[in-house]
This record gives structure tokens, sequence and C-alpha cells, in this order.
């Protein structure tokens, strides 16, 4: 269709040739916008701002150019053209604030809010094709349901303390409530049991999508902080009203304190224990916060600096922009979903769930699955301390306040969850932000990751001249070589079954202050497919010389990708929707490519090592670099 035009010979007002390209646009652009979802608010913004303008000019043109009046008409209507200017900036305001939120609408209209539809609980499968059922006994759409009230600001605050440091007095109270909930039935949502399958069902698709028969799915997105938050919150009350302890409050497992890198002793004892861990890692083995299913054989200290290392890259250098630390922006329906959890989700959260969990074990139950991860006591300990981190990254990156989220879509999605009081509960994503208003918080402890920069393996003026020479040596000799100068492999993506070296260019070399204060410097490898649901690991490099001697100790590991078995769901009814997505792995770099002295350079080597003999199982489609605001 094209625009609507003008055949009067009398100048348009601009306002009305605003009006006839907006109409055109909407009647001409819906249907593709609704193809490409989300990924409309990006392009089409710029390019719709691009055709007010010109209409805009165009229409001011037209005056001119059709009018043929003398000058002294035009200047006694500069008044009529003055009002007629503000008519239009009132117009572009408009039609910015609606571009600017058009790829959202067609998602929000559609499917209404993110949240799970209670009535189409369904069993799931594990990896090893057993039947799990983790509804509840009786159908929660059933239930009545009550808003989320925070508490009374009368309570006393809960303040989560370490693990390590909780003594026997607390280490009694708490284990006596986890038994009081192991003995209640099933049918009692205070079961401890009942408890942990909140955790399957809501993580391996058993329930569909609230007006919708997508699957409803709260890991490896925006959504994993929130749910995880308000679980552990929870949890922590219900301990609390069983125990008549309204300042109750759960410990976190600081593993990313030297203090803290041990499974806390406590909890392999009594009711804390779960039969299946991983033996080998009981006090005093050290934590590997990059676990990848091969023990490293690193000594204690080495293992402590790598872990510190880790986490600086995680929480600081890798994870500078909202969405390289909380993960993509999930949206409802099947148009709305994404794959591409943040650093922290990836590891050391999904590595020390598969670390704990039991190597005799197929999907290294319990904690190394999502279905069974929250039968073990430790889930909690280890999600509180997920959830401090949380705190600390916004404290650090924000200076004490909130990232700007402004996306009602996400902030009024909700989750249901049963309180203290047995009631089910529905809590919006917005009033899960604040631990402050939830009258909880956490004592601090130093954070010594802070000051663990980690630096090159060798000198980076030595480590381009030797990635010159062989690039060189490969191109004169047209050697066989795991090296590629095409980043994208193509739709079907290469296969991880050995390391794979890529170079790839920087479309940005020299960039302002401005843009180097405002932007982050991301590498992205797309189109990252598992054959099937298994643990997969994959550590990223940027010009390293030897990838075999690297890891998160060196400031060439710009990051990991980790995907932690769940199970697949099985279809409940004809019609109910699930497709297998392709992931997507971001991780900031402008402070990596700093240190490396790689600003100036048109490109960088980029290695993808798989680890632990999993990469047979992944295959990647390219990589490239991207700048986020």
């Amino acid at each position: 269709m094209s625009p609507p035009s003008n055949t009067s010979r009398e100048s348009p007002n601009t306002a009305q040739v605003l009006a006839g390209t907006l109409l055109w646009i909407r009647m001409s652009g819906s249907s593709s916008i609704k193809s490409i979802g989300m990924e409309a608010k990006l392009h089409s913004a710029p390019t719709l701002l691009f055709l007010v303008s010109v209409t805009f000019f165009s229409a001011h043109f037209l005056k001119f150019q059709l009018s043929g009046e003398d000058l002294s008409h035009k200047l006694t209507n500069r008044a009529s053209s003055l009002l007629d200017f503000s008519s239009t900036l009132i117009w572009m305001k408009s039609l910015f604030l609606a571009v600017s939120s058009c790829g959202e609408e067609v998602v929000k209209h559609r499917h209404g809010l993110l949240a799970a539809d209670l009535s189409t609980c369904h069993r799931s499968l594990t990896n090893a094709d057993v039947p799990v059922y983790c509804c509840p006994p009786k159908r929660e759409s059933d239930e009545p349901v009550y808003d989320f009230q925070f508490s009374n600001p009368t309570e006393p605050k809960r303040i989560r303390r370490p693990a390590y440091l909780m003594d026997e007095d607390y280490i009694a109270k708490y284990e006596k409530a986890i038994k009081i909930m192991k003995q209640f039935p099933y049918e009692d949502p205070l079961n401890f049991m009942r408890q942990a399958d909140m955790h399957c069902i809501y993580c391996n698709g058993a329930y569909n999508q609230l007006n919708s028969s997508y699957w409803y799915k709260i890991h490896r997105s925006w959504l994993f902080f929130p749910w995880h938050r308000i679980h552990v919150y929870f949890h922590e009350r219900i301990v609390g009203k069983l125990l008549g302890d309204d300042t109750f409050a759960v410990p976190y497992w600081n593993w990313d304190h030297p203090d803290g890198m041990v499974i806390p002793e406590f909890y392999t004892r009594g009711a804390y224990v779960d039969k299946d861990r991983d033996r080998a890692h009981l006090p005093p083995e050290i934590v590997d916060d990059s676990f990848d299913y091969v023990e490293k054989g690193l000594g204690p200290e080495e293992q402590i600096a790598s872990n510190l290392a880790f986490m600086y890259t995680q929480m600081v250098s890798g994870a500078k922009k909202t969405e390289l630390f909380m993960g993509c922006k999930r949206f409802p329906g099947e148009e709305g979903d994404c794959d591409g959890p943040g650093t922290i989700e990836l590891a050391p959260h999904n590595a020390l769930h598969a670390w704990v969990g039991s190597g005799l074990q197929p999907e290294r139950e319990n904690m190394g699955a999502f279905y069974s991860a929250a039968r073990d006591p430790i889930f909690y300990a280890h999600h509180a301390n997920i959830d401090r981190l949380w705190t600390v990254w916004k404290l650090k990156r924000f200076k004490g306040h909130e990232p700007e989220f402004v996306d009602t879509v996400w902030l009024d999605s909700y989750f249901y969850f049963h309180d203290e009081n047995r009631r089910l509960v529905r809590i919006k994503i917005r009033d899960c932000l604040d631990i402050e208003k939830l009258n909880y918080g956490y004592e601090e402890v130093e954070l010594p990751w802070l000051n663990a920069r980690p630096k090159p393996s060798i000198p980076p003026k030595l480590a381009h001249h030797i990635l010159r020479l062989r690039e060189a040596e490969q191109n004169a000799l047209l050697l066989p070589s795991e090296a590629s100068t095409t980043p994208y492999f193509g739709a079907e993506g290469r296969v991880l079954d050995k390391t794979i070296r890529v170079k790839v260019g920087r479309p940005k070399r020299r960039r302002s202050a401005k843009e180097e204060e405002e932007e982050e410097e991301v590498l992205v490898v797309y189109g990252i497919y598992m054959k099937k649901d298994v643990y997969v690991k994959f550590d990223v490099l940027v010009n390293a010389v030897e990838e075999s001697r690297m890891g998160p100790e060196h400031r060439e590991f710009a990051g990991t990708f980790v995907n932690a078995r769940h199970g697949a769901r099985i279809v409940k009814r004809e019609g109910d929707s699930t497709k297998k997505m392709k992931a997507t792995l971001k991780l900031g770099i402008s402070e990596l490519v700093e240190d490396l002295e790689a600003r100036e350079d048109e490109s960088i080597w980029v290695s993808l090592v798989p680890k632990g003999g999993t990469g047979v199982h992944v295959a990647v489609e390219g990589v490239r670099i991207e700048y986020m605001r």
C-alpha cells in the first residue's frame, strides 16, 4: 500500500501529512512487525523516526512550492507556521513514544502478561526418560488466589548470614523445621518435597503459559533472578512460621569468598544430608565455580585464585549491562521466547548445581538436574547466595540506585507460591525487586573477587605477533587448521567436537570517550543448538595462544556457556506448543580488549573451547561483535 497522496494544490498541513504517514505505516507494517516480534522495537524505531523527519521537512517544502505567494504573504503567515511547527513536534513526540514500544505492544496485547496457567500442569520427563510428575495433588487453579501483600513494617528485619558462621543453636532450629516439613503429608503445600517440586514445575515446563499453548519456564532469561528470590523468600517465612520465630533467616552459602568455598559442614549431617551428592566434593574439597565434569587437579590455593578471577569476570568485567547479567528479555508466547542466560546463571549457578550433584546419577541428581535440585536442602543456601550477588551487583553497578525497569509486561508478570499460611499467593515481579520492602537483608562480607582482575597469560604484544605468524603460515601453506576467518558457520552450525578458533571483525575500532562510557563491546556466540538435553559447557577465549592451558585466571578468558540438564516436557494436549530454542551467549569484553591491548585492532581471534567432552552435543552458528547501551 502506498502513502495517501494530496491532489489539491493547497499546501497540506504538516500534522496532516504526518497523520497520513503514520496511518500508512500502521496499515502496511503491522503484519511484518508482528512477524519479527520484539526485534521490531530495535529496527522500526530509527526507521520510522527517519520517516517522520522526512515527512516533516517534505511538508514544509510542499508548502513553499505550492503556495506561490510573495514574501510579505509568507511573513504574515509565519505565526501560523510556527503554530503548525509546534503541532508537528507534539505529533512527533506521540509517534516516537508509540514507535519505541512497537515491538512490545505486539507481544503484550496478544497474550497479556507472562504467567503460568495453573489448569495445565502435566508430566515432565527426565533425560533418562523416567516420567516425573511434580504437579500438586489438586489443581491449584481451583484454589482461591490472594494478591501478595508486603509484611507488616513492624516485623523485625530478617538478616541472612554466611552459612559457615552458623552456630549450633541455629543449626538445630533450622533442622527441626526441615524435619517438620518432611513429615507433612504431600497434600500439604508446606511439605518439603511439595516445595521442592515447585522448582520442578516451573523449570521443566510442566505448565503452559497463560493464554498460550506454549510452555512456561523461568530459567535462561531475566525471569531467573526474581523467581528464585521469591522461592527462597517463602521458604524462609515458612520455616520461621513453623519455628515461631519471625526473625529467622536462611543462611547463604558464599562460595564466592575463600572462607565459604567448601560445602558448609552442617549440610553433611542430620536432616541436611542428601544422599545424592558427589562424595568427592564433600568438605574439605574446594568448590570449582566453573566445574565442567572434569576434576582440574588444582591445589587449594590455585583453585581459590581461579574462583576469584572467575567471579570478577562474571560479576564485573563481563556484566556491565543489565542484559549481560540478568539474561535476555523473555515475553509471552512463542514469539516472545528467548534463550540467553546471564553471566551468573550460567556459572557459578549452573556449574555448582552440577558440582554438588552425584556423579553416580544419570543427571547428577539431585542438585545437578532442575527437576530434583530443590530436594537437596543446600539448594536454598545456594540460591540465597545467588540472590545476594544480585543485590551486590546492583549496588556496585548502579551505586545503590535500582536499574530502570520500565517494561510493564515484565513488571506486571507474576508467579504463584504458597505462603507460610498455606494461601496461594500471586506476586508480581515489580514486588520482587526491592529486598528492603521484602524486609530482609544480608550480613556484609568482604568481596575479594573485586580485586581479582585477571592478567594476560603472556604479554599481549607477543600474543599478537604469534597469532599473526600463525595466520600467515596457514595462509601460505594452505594447511588444514582449526582456525577460520569466517565467523558464520551456516544455519546447521559447526559441532564443537574440538576447539574452534575464528577471526572476528570489530565494527568500531575508535570509539569516542562518550561511546566507550555508554556502550559495552559485546562478543556474541549465536545459534547455539544442543542436540539433546544434556550438560554442555564450552569456554570462550580471546587472542589465546595456547587454549588448552587457559582458564578463568587468565585475562584471555571471556566467559563460559553452560547448559544445565532440566528434562524434556511431555505435551499434554494436542495443540500444545514447544520448540527447541537456539541459545545466545553474550559476553561483555570492553575491559578485556583493553587489557589485551587490542582496542585499535580491526579484529580479534575468538576460541570456542569445549569442556569435559561435552562439545559433541552442541553446534554453533557463528560469532559476532555488537555494542550494547
